[in-house]
């Protein structure tokens, strides 16, 4: 059984890292520009669901094996980073299927397409585990046991707070984006903004330097 002490403290730590803007929100953002608040909230539900394979192996042991291993850590990293440049790209090229037209509406992604999307893109986030690994640990009450019960708690709670605070970031982005809809030819341009933003963060993850 999890305190209530180290519950509470823990959802202080994981709040103050999860407002602070990183690649979740970054990608979340620019799913919203690119895609609306439908396509940023069911990004932000993908994104959460590919925490849970994580905190599973977290609770496990196993997230630790992982998090020691260079091989496998520099290869989630790059199939992450190498995934939100490709979706990035996909939003600049159809950065107008905004449009009323039939071909545009049958090219829209479905819900299901855009929750796979955002679980992968989550399941391939190695800060995650490094997070749960390297973090989760420390607020782990050892003298009451259930210590694979504790971790998933943790975990649980941590996927809470991600969760709604990822949906604000997309109702805002979303909300932008509505506006920007008024006018075509910007609402193209903030599509492709989304795009940019999706290729930079995968850039950014591909030269992010080591696990440590």
């Amino acid at each position: 059984m999890l305190p209530a002490a180290s519950g509470w403290a823990f959802a202080l730590a994981a709040f103050a890292l999860i407002v602070i803007p990183g690649p979740s929100v970054l990608f979340v953002i620019g799913r919203s520009l690119s895609l609306g608040r439908k396509g940023g909230f069911l990004s932000v539900l993908g994104n959460a669901l590919g925490m849970l394979p994580a905190i599973a192996l977290v609770s496990l042991g196993v997230g630790a094996i992982v998090a020691e291993s260079v091989v496998v850590f520099v290869i989630i990293k790059f199939v992450g980073a190498a995934y939100l440049i490709y979706l990035g790209v996909q939003a600049i090229r159809h950065r107008n299927d905004h449009t009323g037209t039939i071909a545009s509406r049958r090219g829209r992604p479905s819900s299901f397409r855009l929750i796979r999307e955002g679980f992968f893109v989550g399941i391939t986030n190695p800060k995650t585990i490094v997070f749960f690994v390297a973090v989760l640990p420390q607020f782990v009450n050892y003298g009451h046991g259930g210590i694979p019960l504790q971790m998933a708690t943790l975990g649980m709670i941590f996927f809470g707070i991600a969760l709604a605070s990822d949906s604000m970031w997309a109702l805002t982005a979303g909300t932008a984006r509505e506006w920007f809809a008024r006018n075509p030819k910007r609402l193209s341009r903030m599509g492709a903004s989304g795009g940019v933003v999706m290729i930079g963060l995968g850039g950014a993850l591909a030269l992010t330097g080591n696990k440590s």
